[in-house]
């Protein structure tokens, strides 16, 4: 688009405008048409006024070497026609002469303006004691009156409100990060304009790490000058504008103690503004305005219109500009002008219009320390700060009919209290639902519905399974006698090459991390496993307990399955061909699909869109060829191979990024939305003894598929607190998008008054949030 730059800082200088260049190199480093007119002088607090009477002479102004000033302005211009050098045009006028010559008189075989942007300001224009005065909102208005859309941009610094170490007005690479973020916000405000929007004001506070910062949506804080005035009585002496214009800049308070007067006395009046005002109206004022969100080094966006009052539109909660979310291992895959659209995609967080909340108390003590602060945030940027008050002990309820949220481990959950208080307290689980986590159940729940509804994808899209009960190896011709579909697949095998035998897979029905995972095709090779599991466990428990020395750090432990302690175990036929892909040597590797599962009370069941795609650490190859599984381990804590431990090892991808046809994509996509509805209302339905839904519960799962070299989408395994940590830090927004999601499926309608549903769309995370795709009633009150 093309671009009209004005400001009320003047041309580039490190003493007074020390921004406007890096943002004029930013946008047009973006690919737009950045047109320049700046007051040839420094024009602050001169708000949008026009010199009436004046004529105004325009200078050009050829910009030079960034944070340095070594421009030059020359009287003409440059040669119709030239190329070889960037020109901006001065003029002896404001900011608002600026944009009125700017739109009106240059530039026109660039085409038509399409977006004023005034700024970046030196120093931040946020409450309305600034505001009123801004040079830099002043030509934001003016071409607002031009029938333009325009943005007042301002960088805020904080001389002397915080420590030197994290602000710098003049360090570049404060200041190039501030640049970035705000090439993306004008674009982003640009495509999304509010219907109701004359001007966006804009304020970005020059700390560290600010593109990692919350942008708000803001109100503009009213405020007023308190006692004094913006002057102070001096000696007859004319000073140095710049000079005292940069004290103004550094916050220096110059008013003095109000003196005794006489009428008429002759006097000279220093400009001295009182900032102490401003800084205690901020501290006095609620959140969500301007002045709050820069104490708090959040940017800030405030909608405004053309007339003094606030545009009808968002100005509550947090504008979030996600990180790229797409493993870089896929991103050769792609076209930089996809990965560019995709990188610049802007998720909002509104929090507005706010419905009835319920007052109540929350105690987050997730044990997990990747997710635990994702949760803290959500509940943050998803609910009203004061509608929450965060505890650590359920002793600290003022009683126990108290409004009450509880998210954490399993074991910490005080069941017995939500059983008592079904309106009022929330936890993140059911108390049973061994008929979905538990592999062993899961078979049995599969085989039960299937057999009242044999046209249901459970019936395609989930493995049959053999599970048997089994303490020692030397019992197991006894624990298969009930198998009949595993003995039978024995007989076909007998005699047959390897490679043509039916293969299985071997699950502890009680483990998770993928432990004592096996493959087999032979009841010799079955029995082997469990000798083996024999011979490598400790003599006795007190010896596993106390005896055995711990391996040094980074050496891998057995992986052992005491028989004794966990019984039950489950065999599926293996799936091959398993789909390949590209893994982390970049050689066909092995995948599963993890997919997150809300399920809410009795009963909603949500998918969360944006899956991960989990690949084994070495290239594939078939059961037969050897003992190695790690080419069949795709739990990423299973994986000790030596290309795990190189430092670009990732084996984590969005599965949306994954090089597959789109329309492959959402074919598996629909089809685990189908089994997973299918297979919660099975567990509801027909396992009710274990699975036992809770109104003033839910519970997120973790679910996992594999897709055949045909595209069949098959269900593995699932799983209850899923480890949320493999995500790893590449794609920690899916994580926190999900959160997001549960705060406002889950949490917020539970809280609504009047039974109100709060319908707003969930982080993304790179996909499109939450899917429903179930409910049920079975009048669990």
């Amino acid at each position: 688009m093309h671009i009209l730059v004005v400001n009320d800082d003047g041309p580039p200088s490190q003493q007074s405008s020390p921004y406007v260049h890096s943002l004029v190199k930013a946008l047009q480093a973006s690919g737009h048409v950045v047109s320049v007119v700046l007051p040839h002088t420094q024009r602050s607090w001169i708000g949008k006024a026009h010199m009436v009477g004046q004529t105004v002479k325009p200078t050009y102004f050829r910009p030079g070497t960034l944070h340095k000033d070594d421009g030059a302005t020359y009287s003409r211009p440059l040669p119709a026609g030239s190329s070889e050098q960037e020109e901006w045009v001065l003029v002896d006028g404001t900011p608002a002469s600026c944009v009125q010559i700017g739109i009106y008189h240059y530039f026109h075989d660039r085409g038509p303006i399409d977006l004023v942007v005034s700024g970046p300001n030196y120093g931040r224009n946020s409450t309305a004691v600034f505001s009123l005065s801004s040079g830099t909102l002043g030509g934001a208005l003016e071409a607002a009156v031009c029938k333009r859309k325009a943005i007042a941009l301002s960088f805020a610094f904080f001389s002397m409100e915080i420590p030197k170490k994290i602000d710098s007005a003049h360090d570049p690479e404060i200041i190039a990060a501030a640049t970035s973020l705000s090439t993306k916000l004008i674009q982003y405000l640009y495509d999304n304009w509010g219907a109701d929007v004359d001007v966006y004001s804009v304020n970005v506070p020059l700390v560290e790490d600010v593109e990692s910062r919350k942008i708000m949506w803001t109100n503009m804080l009213q405020n007023y000058w308190g006692h004094g005035s913006c002057f102070k009585e001096v000696e007859d002496d004319e000073g140095n504008a710049d000079e005292e214009e940069q004290k103004i800049r550094e916050g220096e308070d110059g008013a003095s103690e109000e003196q005794e007067v006489t009428r008429h006395t002759h006097k000279h009046f220093k400009w001295a503004p009182r900032f102490v005002d401003v800084y205690k109206s901020v501290e006095a004022a609620p959140p969500g305005n301007d002045g709050w969100a820069i104490k708090q080094f959040y940017s800030s966006v405030t909608p405004l219109k053309a007339n003094f009052m606030h545009a009808n539109a968002q100005m509550e909660g947090e504008l979030k500009l996600p990180i790229h979310r797409f493993s870089s291992r896929f991103a050769k895959s792609k076209s930089d002008h996809e990965l560019g659209r995709q990188s610049e995609n802007i998720q909002l967080n509104t929090l507005s219009p706010q419905p009835n909340l319920r007052h109540f108390y929350a105690l987050i003590d997730y044990e997990d320390r990747y997710v635990k602060p994702l949760i803290l945030n959500a509940l943050k940027t998803r609910l009203p700060a004061n509608s929450y008050i965060l505890i650590s002990s359920i002793s600290e309820l003022p009683n126990p009919t108290t409004p009450f949220l509880q998210i954490g481990a399993y074991e910490s959950l005080p069941f017995e209290h939500i059983m008592t208080q079904p309106t009022t307290s929330l936890v993140n689980a059911y108390i049973i639902r061994k008929a979905l986590i538990r592999k062993h159940y899961l078979s049995t729940t599969r085989h039960n519905w299937i057999a009242k509804n044999p046209s249901s994808i459970l019936a395609t899209n989930v493995k049959p399974a053999c599970d048997f009960e089994l303490d020692y190896a030397e019992f197991l011709d006894d624990a298969l006698v009930e198998a009949w579909e595993l003995k039978e697949s024995f007989e076909k095998n007998e005699g047959k090459q390897s490679e043509d035998r039916e293969w299985w897979i071997l699950k502890p029905g009680m483990s998770d991390r993928g432990q004592g995972i096996r493959l087999f095709s032979t009841e010799e090779e079955l029995q082997n496993i469990f000798e083996e599991w024999e011979a490598d466990q400790p003599d006795s428990d007190e010896e596993e307990e106390e005896g055995t020395p711990e391996k040094p750090q980074g050496e891998e432990k057995d992986d052992y399955i005491v028989t004794s302690h966990l019984r039950h175990f489950v065999a599926q036929p293996y799936i091959h061909p398993p789909l390949l892909l590209p893994g982390p040597t970049g050689m066909p590797t092995k995948f599963h699909i993890r997919t997150y599962v809300l399920a809410i009370g009795s009963l909603k069941i949500y998918v969360y869109k944006p899956m991960l795609a989990l690949f084994a650490s070495t290239a594939y190859t078939p059961p037969w060829s050897s003992s190695d599984l790690s080419p069949h381990l795709t739990n990423t804590c299973l994986q000790t191979s030596s290309s795990s431990s190189s430092p670009d090892y990732n084996p984590v991808s969005a599965f949306w990024s994954l090089p597959l046809p789109e329309s492959q994509k959402e074919d598996v996509f629909k089809q685990i939305c189908e089994t997973i509805s299918e297979l919660f209302i099975a567990a509801a339905k027909g396992m009710m003894i274990h699975f036992q839904t809770l109104p003033n519960a839910f519970e997120v799962f973790g679910v996992d598929f594999l897709v055949d070299g045909e595209g069949r989408s098959w269900l593995l395994e699932v799983n209850a607190f899923p480890d949320f940590g493999q995500t790893g830090e590449d794609l920690r927004g899916v994580v926190e998008g999900l959160w997001e999601g549960v705060m406002d499926r889950a949490v917020r309608p539970f809280f609504e008054e009047n039974g109100e549903t709060y319908e707003k769309g969930v982080g993304k995370g790179g996909g499109e949030g939450l899917v429903l795709v179930g409910e049920v009633e079975l009048g669990r009150k």
